[in-house]
């Protein structure tokens, strides 16, 4: 971390009128001391001698007000009762430049009253200097009771150091809080293993959060404390050294947690020094700004920040792997329970007892996976099968041995362990971690080592790319319980070893300059070359890791009821085996991509594209003939109408409705959108609102004419965007006598479920007065909260919009994809550009995953052709370039 940081925007305290003397030359004191050891931070110091700086800066501020307040008081008999000291990060002596000021006023119950008035110096002065400050007034009694009731005091008073006072008082509170903490240390134990679980949980659960919290996130700062603590409970000592003394780490650990421990002080430093203020969370405007502070130069395939994110998630994840190691140690059973478990247990051969909960190696089992990477995928494998915990002993063994355990090419005994590992669902997700911690993983496969704490600067997966391989693999065993078509193709595939392999390795091509699918699909045929599979298998797996996001492309960007598009994918995938894989494969990678990814409606798009697809290799549960159903239901719609429903309007508007549309709705629907029609004025709009529980979204539908204004469509979807409403599909259908009839498929994030009816009013208020009363004004696009205002990985993008042209797929359309970062009121934009171009949009579909959009345009020009003519395709391009690079949110 060298490298000389941006300049600080710390702010000055303005002096206010009757501030003590004491407040005011402390204040200046603060000040000083912070501006001395901020550049001593620029200069490169380390990070722990920096808050070592800081500590012993606000101790001299403390002891000072301390001093001032008992000789304001004048009470001789005070300072025998009570004792001043620090607790939580200041009492452990890794303050930040503007982490909080933790106190306790310790006295005896003899001084508690004259202490009261102590405590009321104290805690005006130090807040009138401008510190943050956390302050409790305890007697030693209550101190030590309140701490066996909450853990976060007791994490608190665990880092006590007596500042000032008496030291016999702290003493005796020390040695009652230590031997209570020893007899309750079990019950303390769990306590603060699950608070530290549930402050992962909201602040993130996974060391390979994009965005993570510094000091909260797992693998950060809290998980060095969680030894600490823990330490205390157990071994009687928190300090990490001292825990290594004792055997507890061992010296490979303690060496990692005391570099990862200054490399997360130093940049906690960093972020609060370049803030002016208490500032624990990486975003993504940081990692840009340390990335070029720090000195990293780009490199092919990986920017610096990418590279900056790569090395901060190398300590994290350490850290984590360790802290978890260190309590999972910690809590290990008692003899009488391991007494007790291997009396319910069974033998495997000689080797490993599998009991109730765990499966274990015996003493001659322990030898072989200490010397056999084979055994230990052997014992892997076992645990999988039988969906056991392997038992902390057995582990910590072979966790101690692999780091010894020499590089060899892989055996075929190791290749095929791996595979029968991969064959169960069980506890695979979690066994495959464990290899990856192991450093095993990647060599068995060799370019997990180039994935390892890969970002992708690009917002649009959550996780790096080793985690988001092997949440995909987790989240295709969770199919296992899934009711829907998803699982029950999961369940019903025979053999789930390649489809977890595919899975594995499927993102491993990221990184390079080369297309990640290309780059993948040798990283599969090396892979398959290495696991020994035959011919036909290293086919099929080189085609999941090539084409894995064809399905996602087919569903998200083409219209499904075109039937030559599932016939296309039945053609290219060739086999109704491999497409149900490949239909897992790509429901299983979007919900690793981070929640809410595969969303009910991706979802749907994708078992409707698997099911016809499926019936075109099968001829199993074959669909209706797409020209048959849309006769019938035309015919169906003349048969429904009665005497007010006669006359030419009706013949016209029922010969003209578009077969999309017959094909995707009811007659019964479409026939009431016609009554409502058949009394629209040419001057009018009618608008209206329809929740769909079954697809969990909303479809809003338009009625008009053409002639009501130019440029329906763009300024229906500005006015939808307007309410804050996510845009699914849009669907554009001409009908006869210059009809229009929009139909939009929208999300609403406001309600989770139907919208009330002031809502709806709402929505269908502002997309009539789009085309009528507003139709000459730009939309005003409603402001989203967000917790900071700092910029998102569109800004530092490598690449620019991608805009694609395609005259080949469709018989009627040309189809215009754009994929894009995504920012408020960007379908606007676009779909104006392409009105004032004169291109007639009939049908939209929009992709939205995390920060990016793939919209899917189907268009012709104003007669209704395609467009083939080539420079007029340039001119759309380069318009819709000068839209998207200049765009500004209206």
């Amino acid at each position: 971390m060298a490298g000389g940081p941006a300049a600080s925007k710390e702010t000055t305290l303005v002096e206010g009128p009757g501030l003590r003397p004491v407040v005011v030359a402390s204040r200046a004191r603060l000040a000083r001391g912070r501006d001395k050891l901020r550049r001593q931070h620029e200069r490169g110091s380390p990070g722990i001698q920096v808050s070592a700086g800081l500590t012993d800066l606000v101790d001299s501020v403390v002891l000072r007000i301390h001093e001032a307040a008992l000789a304001d008081l004048g009470d001789v008999a005070l300072e025998p009762e009570v004792a001043v000291v620090a607790i939580g990060g200041y009492g452990r002596r890794d303050l930040a430049p503007f982490s909080d000021v933790d106190l306790m006023l310790l006295t005896t119950p003899e001084g508690k009253e004259s202490a009261a008035r102590l405590a009321r110096h104290l805690t005006r002065d130090i807040c009138d200097v401008g510190l943050r400050l956390g302050f409790s007034f305890r007697t030693i009694g209550e101190a030590c009771s309140l701490a066996l009731r909450d853990v976060t005091i007791f994490t608190a008073l665990a880092e006590s150091r007596l500042l000032a006072g008496n030291m016999n008082v702290f003493r005796r509170f020390l040695h009652h809080f230590r031997r209570l903490a020893h007899r309750r240390r079990r019950a303390l134990l769990e306590a603060i293993v699950q608070s530290r679980r549930a402050e992962r949980r909201q602040f993130g659960e996974t060391v390979y959060l994009l965005e993570p919290n510094v000091k909260r996130s797992r693998g950060g700062l809290r998980d060095v404390h969680t030894v600490r603590w823990i330490g205390l409970g157990r071994h009687g000592q928190a300090d990490l050294e001292s825990l290594y003394r004792l055997g507890a780490l061992t010296r490979v650990d303690w060496r990692r947690l005391r570099k990862s421990h200054e490399f997360l002080l130093r940049l906690r430093n960093e972020l609060h020094f370049h803030a002016g203020k208490s500032q624990d969370v990486l975003t993504r405007d940081e990692q840009v700004r340390l990335a070029e502070s720090y000195g990293y130069d780009e490199q092919t395939g990986l920017l610096p920040v990418e590279q900056f994110m790569r090395d901060y998630f190398k300590y994290t994840s350490g850290v984590r792997y360790i802290s978890a190691h260190f309590v999972a140690s910690s809590r290990a059973r008692s003899a009488l329970h391991t007494a007790a478990a291997s009396m319910f247990s069974r033998h495997v051969g000689e080797d490993f007892l599998i009991g109730p909960v765990h499966i274990a190696a015996t003493r001659k089992g322990l030898l072989k996976v200490c010397s056999d990477l084979g055994e230990v995928l052997r014992i892997m494998d076992l645990a999988n099968r039988h969906n056991k915990r392997i038992d902390h002993t057995t582990w910590e063994a072979i966790r101690n041995a692999m780091v010894r355990l020499p590089d060899a090419q892989i055996s075929g005994e190791v290749a095929n362990r791996f595979m029968s590992l991969l064959s169960q669902p069980g506890r695979l997700a979690d066994l495959l971690r464990r290899l990856h911690q192991l450093r095993v993983l990647e060599r068995i496969i060799p370019a997990v080592q180039h994935a390892r704490n890969l970002v992708q600067f690009n917002d649009y997966h959550k996780y790096t790319i080793d985690e988001h391989c092997i949440r995909a693999v987790e989240q295709a065993t969770r199919f296992l319980d899934d009711p829907g078509p998803v699982g029950e193709a999961y369940r019903n595939l025979r053999d789930r070893r390649l489809l977890h392999l595919a899975l594995l390795i499927h993102d491993l091509g990221k990184g390079y300059p080369e297309d990640h699918s290309e780059v993948g699909e040798r990283i599969a045929a090396d892979t398959a070359q290495r696991l020994g599979l035959s011919e036909r298998d290293a086919e099929v797996l080189r085609f999941l890791v090539r084409r894995h996001l064809l399905m996602p492309h087919m569903a998200f960007r083409q219209d499904l009821r075109d039937e030559s598009v599932a016939i296309r994918l039945a053609v290219e995938v060739g086999s109704p085996d491999i497409l149900q894989m490949l239909f897992i494969l790509s429901c299983a990678d979007l919900a690793a991509v981070g929640p809410g990814v595969l969303n009910d409606w991706k979802r749907k798009l994708l078992i409707d594209l698997y099911r016809h697809a499926n019936s075109q290799l099968t001829g199993e549960d074959k669909s209706e003939d797409v020209a048959q159903v849309v006769s019938t239901r035309r015919d169906t719609l003349q048969s429904m109408r009665g005497p007010s429903e006669s006359g030419p309007w009706w013949d016209r508007q029922i010969d003209a409705l578009p077969a999309t549309y017959l094909w995707s709705d009811p007659p019964e629907r479409i026939f009431q959108v016609l009554q409502r029609l058949s009394s629209l004025q040419p001057n009018c709009v009618e608008a209206w609102y329809r929740h769909l529980p079954d697809r969990k979204t909303n479809v809003c539908v338009v009625g008009t004419y053409e002639t009501i204004t130019p440029g329906v469509f763009h300024k229906l979807t500005g006015a939808l965007t307007g309410k804050g409403l996510q845009i699914l599909s849009a669907h554009i259908h001409a009908l006869a006598d210059g009809l229009l009839l929009d139909r939009f498929y929208v999300d609403d994030a406001d309600y989770d479920g139907e919208p009330p009816e002031q809502r709806v009013r709402e929505i269908c208020d502002a997309l009539v007065a789009a085309l009528t009363v507003n139709a000459d004004k730009p939309p005003a696009f409603r402001r989203l909260w967000q917790a900071e205002t700092g910029t998102t990985a569109a800004d530092y993008a490598q690449m620019p919009a991608h805009i694609r042209f395609d005259d080949a797929t469709s018989e009627q359309y040309t189809i215009i994809t754009i994929l894009t970062y995504d920012r408020r009121g960007l379908l606007y934009s676009i779909t104006r550009t392409l009105f004032e171009l004169g291109v007639v949009v009939h049908s939209a579909k929009i992709g939205t995953y995390l920060d990016q959009v793939v919209d899917v345009f189907y268009v012709t020009d104003v007669q209704g052709r395609k467009i083939y003519d080539d420079p007029w395709l340039a001119e759309i391009r380069q318009k819709l370039n000068e839209a998207l690079s200049g765009y500004a949110e209206p």
